[in-house]
């Protein structure tokens, strides 16, 4: 009996050491992206190179692409605005007029002619792909002298900067924030715990307001607060919480913090404000679990 116990026992810490739940990192400033022009496939690379004026999703991008089957590699440079991709290759000038192209476009206003401006540089091919809604696709043009193409990208976003926050969890499972949360990234792993009702990670985060610095709350040091993520037993994602300690959007300010002195539970006094009543978030770190009371 007593080595059937102490069997028993050895699995069960086997079995928990092997829930472990690690957090990475990482940002992405260049994308690959497989596609095809006229049926024929191609890959595309490209990368960010600063915003226009004041919107992160608005900026030049540098690049390349080449058919599959010669893998030569054409020069790229243009345009990712909001999900709109304008790309050229201006032949043998590719250098000098891109920099004039550049030059040219100071502000979303100019972006909005971006097309007219590109072509009295007189480019040699021209792709454009205009992004609608999510899909398992982005649908586009290819322009060679008179002749018009279909051409299409086989992804669901064709975002080139992206903040990378990956979840490594267990049974072999991966999972990134920014598929399913939001685009801003900014987390932090703080706990994870389990119990009957499945598993739960408790993140921290901390992120600008805004990507657009012109816009409402632009210049604001940022949203911060607390996430809980949902999982089943079996590590399959159901849902998250998000809960603010800061915020310019929310106009949540001055808020005091006191913890436990085991420092297993943190006590957030939010005030009220225009849309909201005061109350207090209670966040148990231990137990990866965070509530509201008044």
């Amino acid at each position: 009996m007593k080595k059937t116990l102490l069997l028993l026992f050895h699995s069960l810490s086997v079995l928990c050491l092997a829930q472990k739940v690690e957090f990475k990192s990482i940002t992405d400033s260049s994308q690959v992206f497989k596609g095809e022009i006229a049926g024929v496939p191609v890959t595309i690379q490209l990368k960010y190179k600063g915003i226009v004026d004041c919107s992160q999703y608005q900026h030049f991008v540098d690049g390349w692409y080449y058919y599959d089957k010669y893998r030569k590699k054409i020069p790229l440079t243009g345009i990712y605005d909001y999900g709109n991709l304008y790309l050229y290759n201006f032949g043998n000038k590719q250098k000098q007029n891109s920099k004039i192209f550049e030059d040219k476009i100071t502000s979303p206003r100019l972006i909005e002619k971006t097309d007219s401006i590109a072509k009295t540089l007189k480019p040699k091919e021209i792709l454009n792909f205009q992004y609608d809604q999510p899909s398992k696709e982005i649908s586009g043009n290819f322009h060679l002298g008179n002749k018009t193409h279909m051409a299409k990208l086989l992804t669901k976003t064709p975002m080139i900067y992206r903040y990378n926050n990956y979840l490594i969890l267990p049974n072999n499972k991966k999972i990134n924030t920014y598929d399913f949360i939001d685009r801003y990234g900014g987390n932090e792993l703080v706990s994870y715990a389990s119990d009957k009702t499945g598993n739960r990670v408790l993140l921290y985060f901390e992120h600008t307001s805004n990507f657009n610095a012109c816009g409402m709350c632009g210049a604001s040091e940022g949203e911060k607060g607390y996430r809980v993520l949902y999982f089943t037993n079996g590590w399959n994602y159901k849902k998250h919480e998000d809960f603010l300690t800061e915020s310019c959007l929310e106009n949540i300010y001055d808020v005091t913090m006191t913890k436990s002195k085991d420092a297993k539970f943190l006590h957030f006094n939010i005030k009220k404000t225009t849309t909201s009543p005061a109350y207090i978030l209670t966040v148990d770190v231990k137990n990866a679990t965070a509530k509201k009371s008044r």
